[in-house]
């Protein structure tokens, strides 16, 4: 890929840590410029500043963003627009999956609050992030959509609460319903599905849930970041051009599907 400012476009929705970081390096490693954002200041700050160190400044559009709130992501990608033109990669990878000190909430106890929350940043903001990008996607003839799931909207959830599962679950129909009116003009729309991850969200390897997780793993071993990274850049890329309303599971063969 060409660098510069002719380079393509990318957006990473929570591009500040764990997979979404690991995927704004890919794709800064392949000479995309890339746009990220994020609802915790201190977070988009650390990563911009890590990033523009190892790969320029010129290179990175980062802000603060709360996806629960419409406003700030039209602003977001209307300014992103201004500065550099057109998206020709979407990732949405931002989400949030609330938990108490015992885990999850029951599902009887779950709040029209938290639901709420839930639905609004995980499908709703992701949603959003598509309109905004799609028409620039088509006046170009090319995009690239890429939804971050999870394996608990893919088979019995162990971990995540209820409202996390309903949302992962609907991203799935989300990309499935943008094959049909969007693949003639060169856009497609594919979902990872990472199983459990080492990152900061999923705690360290000695906590019990993970512990619980290894036993599932038939890899032995959680994941990594950059390997969920990769994945999606592989979606990402011209070559991957006839692979459209998929979903490619990254759990180590935690569930393997028929």
């Amino acid at each position: 890929m060409t660098n510069g400012p002719t380079a393509r476009i990318a957006v990473v929705t929570g591009g500040t840590t764990g997979i979404g970081l690991a995927t704004t390096r890919y794709l800064l490693q392949r000479g995309y410029r890339v746009a990220i954002f994020g609802q915790n200041e201190g977070h988009v700050r650390n990563a911009k500043d890590e990033l523009a160190r190892e790969f320029g400044a010129e290179r990175l559009f980062a802000r603060t963003v709360d996806l629960g709130q419409p406003r700030q992501i039209t602003t977001f990608f209307r300014e992103l627009e201004q500065s550099w033109g057109s998206v020709a990669v979407l990732v949405c990878n931002a989400g949030v999956s609330p938990k108490g000190v015992d885990g999850p909430s029951p599902f009887s106890e779950v709040s029209l609050d938290e639901w709420n929350l839930v639905l609004s940043t995980n499908l709703t903001g992701a949603m959003l992030c598509c309109q905004a990008v799609l028409p620039g996607m088509v006046r170009h003839g090319f995009g690239r959509i890429v939804f971050v799931g999870s394996v608990a909207g893919r088979t019995l959830p162990r971990i995540a609460g209820s409202a996390y599962v309903a949302s992962k679950a609907a991203i799935a129909g989300l990309a499935r319903s943008l094959v049909w009116p969007y693949a003639a003009h060169g856009i497609t729309a594919n979902v990872v599905a990472p199983g459990r991850i080492a990152t900061a969200m999923a705690g360290g390897i000695s906590k019990p849930t993970n512990q619980a997780a290894l036993a599932r793993i038939p890899a032995g071993r959680m994941g990594h970041p950059n390997e969920v990274a990769a994945a999606i850049g592989f979606l990402t890329c011209d070559d991957a051009a006839f692979v459209n309303g998929a979903i490619l599971d990254v759990n180590g063969g935690e569930y393997a599907p028929a």
